[in-house]
């Protein structure tokens, strides 16, 4: 797409749809962090954040893995024993015992039902739901050195490897807390964008949106996605929908770098070269060194950046998800990164 080419009402239409009031993003999240009294002692875990913020952004699909089997709460706790690439399910009064087959049972078919979901909040240190650093008991009552994911999880994560998953006390983590939200919009439009009428026309139109996210993410996913759509290779487009797909989502798997938002934001300070004397140029350039040195966080080069691109950008750079994400800006998700 060159700086002459408009929105498309497909994308104008799915952001209007984003920002309404109605939450349209379906997001998975264990049962105890929204309060569901679901845990071994008959209590919950919930959890501030999602309940209180997210809850206004995202419509929650609650589940207990536990519950969904039938030990009932409040139940003894449960461990994992054994080997730890396939460890047993045990109660912990009852050393040696095994209820695994009685867990997985439930969890395998409800994991099979979720490909409208466009995030996964877990709870940390579960046995089940757990994202990692899962502790797995020898026999003599010592873990093994070896951690894991918990059994839930492990199922989620073979049956959606780019799902955006996320424990809910890394949230608290700033960075971490901007990464999942900007992988579950991004998979979110995805499906609706590129999956829903899937065409080469489609994954271009989805790709020149989020050029620069990806820029930001990973300098060498920018000019593998680039190289993946502009080369005629012998691809059905369900192959190359698939490979664009998983580079995507593995680029945006982890906060991006200070240096490559800089690098991003210098680039898009070429859209301004033309239109912007070169007095406010340089004041933009000084605020992105700020950045850079640590003494101010991204939505203040951003923001200066979004007044001037607002009035002197092209349309295709008004349209990018860098400079102009979808999600609600009561997330506040740049004020701290």
């Amino acid at each position: 797409m060159n700086s002459n080419e408009t929105v498309t009402p497909q994308a104008l239409h799915f952001v209007e749809n984003s920002k309404s009031k109605e939450p349209a993003i379906k997001v998975g999240i264990s049962s105890c962090l929204l309060g569901q009294n679901v845990r071994f002692n008959g209590g919950h875990s919930r959890s501030n954040y999602c309940d209180d913020t997210l809850q206004n952004h995202f419509s929650f699909e609650t589940f207990c893995p536990e519950m969904a089997a039938g030990f009932g709460a409040p139940r003894p706790t449960l461990r994992l024993e054994g080997d730890p690439n396939a460890p047993r399910l045990a109660y912990s009064n009852k050393p040696g015992s095994n209820v695994i087959d009685e867990f997985l049972a439930p969890s395998q078919l409800y994991v099979e039902t979720l490909d409208h979901l466009d995030g996964y909040i877990l709870m940390k240190k579960s046995p089940s739901c757990g994202l990692s650093r899962i502790k797995v008991y020898q026999e003599n009552g010592n873990p093994h050195t070896k951690q894991r994911s918990g059994l839930f999880t492990e199922l989620l994560q073979k049956k959606y490897p780019y799902l955006p998953i996320e424990e809910d006390a890394r949230l608290n983590d700033p960075a971490l807390r901007e990464n999942f939200i900007l992988r579950v919009y991004a998979h979110h439009e995805f499906r609706h964008c590129v999956d829903a009428k899937l065409s080469m026309h489609a994954l271009l139109e989805f790709h020149s949106r989020y050029k620069y996210v990806v820029m930001s993410q990973s300098q060498p996913a920018y000019k593998a996605l680039g190289k993946l759509l502009s080369e005629n290779r012998s691809m059905s487009i369900i192959e190359r929908r698939d490979c664009y797909f998983s580079t995507f989502m593995e680029a945006l798997s982890k906060p991006a770098k200070r240096r490559n938002h800089c690098n991003t934001l210098m680039h898009l300070m070429g859209y301004l070269k033309r239109h912007v004397e070169s007095s406010i140029r340089r004041d933009i350039l000084n605020v992105i060194e700020q950045y850079r040195r640590g003494e101010v966080n991204l939505t203040t080069p951003m923001t200066l950046l979004q007044h001037y691109l607002k009035h002197y950008g092209s349309e295709y750079v008004k349209q990018q998800r860098y400079t102009s994400p979808y999600y609600p800006s009561e997330l506040g998700i740049r004020n701290q990164i």
